[in-house]
């Protein structure tokens, strides 16, 4: 790596047996097309929601739009370099959907395909498993024209994407994922509006929803057929949602954002139904006339893994009379029927998202899927940090992230110690990148970019989790 910087004090690897990991466990990073490919008119590309949503005045933090973001689009071999002097044993990365299929419809995009396909051959020529994700919330815009994912069409479209995509790659990439965080997809960019395409119905946000698991079972259908050796799954951003006390009042505001915030795609995707208590909630949203006969059974066709993203906890509170909620998110509109719930700060240290720092939450995450829903493998397809970082002499000492990492790797082999079938862990993010509305103001990279000049600077915390990789384990505590 160039310009590496001086592992800290915690990095004691070298002194201490190390706490390990299973054989084969995948050690990984992850990325998404629009927050560092660039190149975002070049190579018959054409717009997604979050080209208009960013280039619409007051949508995100300054203005800054994922024109260039990392233009790894044309660092690309550099950028796998990287990967392989890290040690990756993966590398989980999205597909701009505009960019191999102009418009979301019709032939592929043999030149957008040709960067997939010499990405994976990198990635491969580097022993480096390549982790395809369909969906990472680029939508094309010509399909949020015509209804955007509330429409039921926008589902069969995705299918049909999906099936460019395994016609190019099928025989060289194992690992699919259909969507990341539908939930951010549907409750952020048609509910609160915070998110592209930057709508605002609870009820559009709940028909976005249904159609983002329609399309992903019949992507997984469609794949099935199409690579019937690959490895197929879906990732989602769970939370643990604590209520504040024990009373009846705070208990029930944590019923309510677990419903939305979790079992709203768990129950359908592994469970072939919506819960009972969920579609009572969203009773004054919507009367759920979107949902067609059959389509439980397509959005729960059976999976290989399933991916979680865990970043933080809920702790929730019930509603006061007369006083505003306090949003853990900028807006509780993306709450549907359950505005009103109280978003509570516990005091505890903190990300420069404001992201309550809560390792533990990952250990009932990985549990809770794995106890409630699934026997299947589990990977962690997300887990990192913002932090804020400085390059002093060359390096980037970004401690505070080094430790959210050490903490969550331990909490990820306890809950393997307990049972769970966690099989790999993808830190989020390799380097630091366009961060949706928050623009270039967060920093989530283990890589720096300086953006002007477009250099990478691994952080400390890119050495110690190389070191992690090397000997498949940490530190004992």
């Amino acid at each position: 790596m160039s310009n590496p910087a001086t592992p800290p004090a915690v990095g004691v690897l070298d002194e201490r047996p190390p706490l390990t990991f299973p054989p084969g466990f995948l050690w990984g990073a992850a990325t998404a097309a629009y927050q560092i490919e660039g190149a975002a008119n070049e190579g018959g590309r054409t717009a997604s929601i979050w080209d208009t949503f960013s280039h619409t005045e007051g949508r995100t933090v300054a203005g800054h739009t994922g024109d260039v973001a990392c233009d790894h689009y044309h660092r690309l071999s550099d950028d796998v370099r990287l990967m392989a002097e890290l040690g990756l044993k993966s590398y989980r990365f999205s597909v701009s959907w505009p960019r191999v299929q102009p418009g979301g419809s019709g032939p592929a995009n043999a030149e957008g395909l040709d960067f997939y396909q010499r990405l994976v051959d990198e990635l491969l020529a580097n022993g480096i498993e390549p982790w395809l994700t369909l969906y990472h919330w680029d939508l094309p815009q010509e399909l949020e024209d015509a209804g955007g994912w509330p429409a039921r069409d926008t589902a069969a479209r995705f299918a049909d994407y999906a099936l460019l995509m395994a016609d190019a790659l099928g025989d060289r990439v194992k690992y699919w994922t259909t969507l990341n965080e539908p939930w951010c997809s549907a409750f952020l960019g048609y509910g609160s509006g915070v998110h592209a395409p930057g709508r605002t119905d609870g009820a559009d946000a709940v028909r976005a929803g249904h159609h983002l698991m329609l399309g992903h079972g019949l992507a997984v259908q469609a794949l099935r057929t199409a690579v019937p050796q690959a490895q197929l799954g879906v990732t989602l951003n769970l939370y643990p949602v604590t209520p504040i006390s024990d009373s009846p009042g705070d208990a029930d505001a944590a019923r309510r954002i677990d419903g939305l915030a979790n079992r709203f795609f768990l129950d359908p995707i592994l469970r072939g139904a919506y819960p009972d208590d969920l579609v009572a909630d969203l009773a004054k949203v919507t009367d759920f006339d979107h949902v067609h006969e059959g389509d439980l059974a397509v959005i729960s066709s059976p999976l290989d893994v399933v991916g979680i993203n865990y970043y933080s906890r809920h702790v929730v509170a019930a509603p006061v009379p007369g006083e505003q909620p306090e949003a853990y998110w900028r807006d509780q509109a993306c709450w549907p029927g359950s505005e009103d719930v109280r978003f509570v700060t516990r005091g505890v240290p903190v990300t420069d998202m404001g992201w309550e720092i809560d390792a533990p939450g990952l250990v009932e995450t990985l549990r809770r899927v794995h106890e409630e829903y699934t026997d299947l493998p589990l990977y962690v397809t997300e887990n990192g940090s913002a932090f804020v970082d400085e390059v002093v002499d060359g390096a980037v000492d970004d401690v505070d992230r080094l430790a959210y990492f050490d903490a969550h790797l331990r909490a990820s082999h306890e809950a393997i110690s307990a049972g769970v079938p966690l099989r790999g862990y993808f830190a989020w993010s390799l380097m630091d990148n366009f961060e949706w509305a928050w623009g270039y103001t967060k920093r989530f990279g283990m890589i720096y970019v300086d953006y002007d000049k477009q250099t990478r600077i691994p952080k400390s915390s890119a050495r110690w989790y190389a070191e992690v990789i090397r000997r498949n384990g940490l530190a004992a505590e």
